[in-house]
């Protein structure tokens, strides 16, 4: 899947959003993928994985992951459609006091060979996040996945990054907004609470 017909899939269910936003890491950006928006699609969001789980097995072998996980809320249906696609079981992380562990009775056998899976990467922090956790459950980490990595490829989340395309979204700190920024209310459309 080339990088335009994976924009293709955010054009036609207008999830590719132009304003002014908030993003999870406290920065500001004037564009958002809302990932949602492509994923309530069942069709697209196995077409999209399909071709992710693919650059995975390019890139890690046929048979070298176990299981897939992925933070909630963001990457909760693309971790599961993820693991459809390679054939293993998925589970996810949440927030418990601002902080992702793992519920619900989600156990990883020791050395489990796993796929983090994210809907996008900006700055990485959440993969991150996941992947401690992930690892501490006695895991082991041997890639990661997002659909699309906002960070243009700068993000480094401690182990291969695969991705349908790279984007460079652009991203401000609030204490230096540019111009068309300035004035208008950011809108706050990701799934963590900033504190």
């Amino acid at each position: 899947m080339t990088p335009d017909e994976v924009l293709t899939h955010f054009r036609e269910t207008d999830a590719l959003l132009e304003g002014h936003f908030l993003l999870s890491s406290g920065l500001h950006s004037d564009r958002y993928l809302q990932c949602a928006k492509v994923l309530m699609h069942p069709e697209r969001a196995a077409s999209l994985c399909a071709a992710l789980a693919a650059k995975v097995k390019d890139g890690l072998g046929e048979d070298s992951v176990d299981y897939v996980v992925a933070p909630a809320m963001g990457g909760v249906i693309v971790g599961y459609e993820m693991a459809r696609q390679l054939g293993v079981p998925g589970m996810f992380t949440e927030r418990v006091n601002g902080v992702f562990e793992f519920r619900r009775g989600f156990e990883l056998p020791k050395g489990a060979r796993v796929i983090m899976s994210e809907d996008i990467v900006t700055t990485g922090k959440s993969s991150i996040e996941c992947i401690k956790v992930i690892n501490a459950a006695g895991g082991n980490v041997v890639g990661a996945t997002c659909l699309i990595d906002r960070s243009n490829g700068t993000a480094d989340v401690g182990v291969p990054l695969f991705s349908l395309m790279q984007l460079e979204v652009k991203t401000y700190d609030p204490d230096n907004l540019p111009t068309h920024l300035q004035g208008t209310e950011a809108i706050k459309p990701g799934s963590r609470n900033l504190k």
